[in-house]
């Protein structure tokens, strides 16, 4: 139990066969300017992954890709491998100089970088290990063929998938069993409407990255500012408690590298919306 004033509220969803708070922590920001690098103050950085868990966050998100390689070793360096943490990381994205992101599904590719996060994340087992995002230039069945090797050699527990259509959830889940899906969606972007609601019928679990985006908070923000100020709360939280409200399945993963802005994300779980502010929420980008 922590012993903060801050203490994560959200109710809880079993991934695998742990259970974990819904309201998580996206860990790319710990990374330096445009996730490369590494940050000007990694003590601050480590700071802020222990105090994530000190506020009851059990959920951590991560992958290979930011820093690359510096997101996932300063979350070994503050929390190694506690039992009731999960620790999910990715791998499917290579990085450059110019930040850009390469998609590379590669089995061979994918089965070195797993031991790269092991290591860094001073693991023996990855918690949940999740493909970035489909490789044109790699058959995806022959990546999601990798990801189920490893789980089945015991270098995973579960398994994952980022950035799919519908279409390609559907293939992946006919070769392995699909722990959860990470897609982007927010207040302002519904484009995954369509993989939520397989996910909601199907009990996996739905990550949205990027759960609060600056377009959503300025295209909705006369109805946020309302709402909030009903609550004494910010826009940011409503749009993170509306997330909550919005589907049992939806684990958001807010990211941030400051103890007060990651306090202040883990109070919306706080938040209780009325039936009405989540139906006017809900209505605002339909």
């Amino acid at each position: 139990m922590s012993h903060n004033s801050i203490t994560n509220e959200s109710e809880t969803f079993e991934i695998g066969e742990t259970t974990v708070h819904r309201l998580g922590f996206g860990a790319m920001r710990l990374c330096g300017e445009n996730i490369i690098g590494a940050p000007d103050d990694e003590a601050a950085a480590r700071e802020v992954v222990e105090h994530a868990v000190d506020c009851g966050v059990d959920f951590i998100d991560t992958a290979d890709s930011y820093g690359p390689a510096v997101s996932e070793r300063l979350i070994g360096e503050a929390i190694g491998d506690p039992d009731d943490v999960v620790v999910a990381t990715k791998a499917g994205l290579l990085r450059n100089d110019a930040g850009d992101w390469i998609p590379h599904g590669d089995p061979d590719y994918i089965r070195n970088q797993v031991l790269t996060s092991l290591d860094r994340l001073r693991t023996d087992t990855i918690d949940l290990y999740q493909f970035h995002k489909p490789d044109d230039d790699t058959p995806f069945e022959d990546s999601i063929a990798a990801f189920a090797e490893l789980k089945d050699d015991g270098f995973v527990d579960e398994l994952g998938v980022s950035n799919v259509s519908a279409e390609l959830l559907d293939r992946a889940r006919e070769q392995v069993e699909i722990a959860t899906v990470q897609n982007r969606y927010n207040l302002h972007d519904r484009g995954s409407r369509e993989v939520l609601e397989i996910c909601a019928d199907e009990g996996i679990g739905f990550i949205p990255w990027a759960p609060i985006d600056g377009d959503d908070l300025a295209a909705h923000g006369n109805l946020l500012d309302e709402i909030a100020a009903a609550h004494d709360a910010t826009r940011r939280q409503v749009a993170l408690a509306w997330l909550l409200e919005r589907a049992d399945v939806m684990l958001p993963i807010p990211g941030t590298s400051t103890r007060d802005h990651l306090e202040s994300n883990v109070a919306a779980s706080r938040l209780s919306l009325s039936d009405a502010e989540v139906q006017r929420l809900t209505e605002a980008a339909e």
